[in-house]
């Protein structure tokens, strides 16, 4: 069984992005990392993210993305939620980029191509190890994201249809069990 990857706390996740903002590329890859920490995107789905999935014609961040099965995995679209603070923060980027046509995708790569899912992936992991965040993975922001929602008490339902799951057997594999929560959750009793 190959081992899951490493959920970030709070002060994991800020030093992240305070690395992030100091090198090239910052409000590009801190709203890619901020996509998986806040939206719970997969890494492939990152990629696929084009301009006019999140502007919309008036020039705002959109609150939602429906995402196209072609953009997603399963073969299934899904709808994903961006909180206010994930707007801000693509609202910022998106105004670092020349947008030349509203299909390019939202994330170019230097030569101003779209990145691949494998392409974007090791960006990702070259950051956190950089930061030196060993075992965080492109997977580390969806599994935080959904532990996150899970020690709020946040039902299973609600969680798969954020997630985009459609197996609680699969989402429950993204929770990981953290020290402080079993702690709190005895002392309930």
């Amino acid at each position: 069984m190959t081992k899951q990857a490493r959920v970030l706390n709070d002060r994991e996740l800020q030093r992240l992005l305070d690395f992030v903002a100091k090198g090239k590329n910052a409000k590009r890859n801190r709203a890619i990392l901020l996509f998986t920490h806040f939206a719970g995107m997969r890494i492939g789905e990152v990629a696929a993210v084009r301009v006019y999935d999140v502007l919309a014609s008036d020039g705002t961040i959109r609150a939602e993305i429906q995402l196209s099965a072609a953009q997603t995995k399963g073969d299934k679209g899904r709808t994903v939620l961006l909180n206010q603070r994930l707007q801000a923060e693509l609202a910022a980027y998106v105004q670092t980029i020349r947008v030349r046509d509203k299909k390019q995708p939202l994330f170019a790569t230097q030569r101003s191509a779209g990145f691949t899912a494998n392409s974007l992936t090791q960006v990702v992991n070259g950051i956190y190890k950089r930061v030196g965040l060993d075992g965080a993975t492109s997977h580390s922001g969806r599994r935080g994201f959904i532990t996150n929602l899970a020690e709020r008490g946040v039902s299973a339902r609600v969680m798969m249809a954020l997630s985009g799951h459609s197996a609680m057997s699969s989402l429950q594999r993204y929770i990981e069990l953290r020290p402080g929560v079993l702690r709190n959750a005895v002392e309930l009793v």
